[in-house]
């Protein structure tokens, strides 16, 4: 099956290098390309593509704004957003994760791992830049006490899912927490399912955010000590 890539970004020049490079990948293809945000989302709407390569800034509105405007609309039900970017800012993957985001990777990635990334956020799975994943942790739990969310309750979650829940946060893939938890590999996947049943997620991205705004990544970090 070929999974169908709209590119998003307001330079022609890296819009036209995006689509060559998915073009002569096997198995993707380019169904359109949009300079400006709100290009992105009609384009969106009316091609439907498996994965939007999605620039941060654009004019007329921002990506993050048409990343929101994808996610938020029945007319775009299914439509994954992997957002691209030159700025490894905290603020940035905060607010890609919180308007839907499926992924998150900067513009230096290697050609190869942002094609591997497509057809990982094409599957319905999540990604994010290992930079980016340290640099958000890392940004919460510089906050103050005042500033930080309080760990609240996630209702009818068990223990051992919180375990799990935390090493996602943590940026840790199916085989790592596998291992780190001593559970086989369809015990983990068993136990992210019902986490995204429990807690209304659609994927592994917003795990991470509701790991963050429970509380739960800062409480276990301060536990550790």
């Amino acid at each position: 099956m070929t999974v169908r890539v709209l590119v998003a970004d307001d330079q022609a020049l890296v819009r036209g290098s995006f689509r060559l490079l998915v073009e002569t990948a096997p198995g993707l293809t380019v169904v359109g390309e949009a300079g400006t945000g709100a290009r992105a989302v009609e384009l969106a709407h009316a091609e439907r593509p498996d994965v939007v390569l999605m620039d941060v800034r654009m004019p007329e509105m921002d990506g993050i704004a048409a990343t929101r405007e994808i996610c938020g609309s029945p007319g775009t039900e299914g439509v994954r957003v992997l957002m691209l970017t030159t700025f490894d800012l905290d603020a940035y993957v905060y607010a890609a994760l919180r308007a839907g985001a499926s992924g998150f990777l900067l513009k230096d990635t290697p050609p190869a791992d942002l094609l591997a990334a497509v057809h990982v956020v094409a599957a319905g799975e999540a990604l994010l830049a290992p930079s980016v994943t340290r640099r958000l942790i890392a940004e919460f739990c510089r906050r103050p006490e005042s500033a930080r969310p309080v760990a609240g309750e996630l209702s009818g979650v068990t223990e051992r899912e919180r375990e799990v829940l935390v090493l996602i946060a943590r940026g840790l893939s199916n085989a790592e927490i596998s291992e780190h938890l001593h559970l086989s590999a369809g015990t983990v996947k068993s136990h992210i399912g019902r986490l995204l049943a429990k807690l209304q997620a659609r994927d592994r991205a917003q795990l991470v955010i509701a790991a963050y705004e429970s509380g739960l990544v800062v409480a276990a970090r301060d536990e550790r000590g």
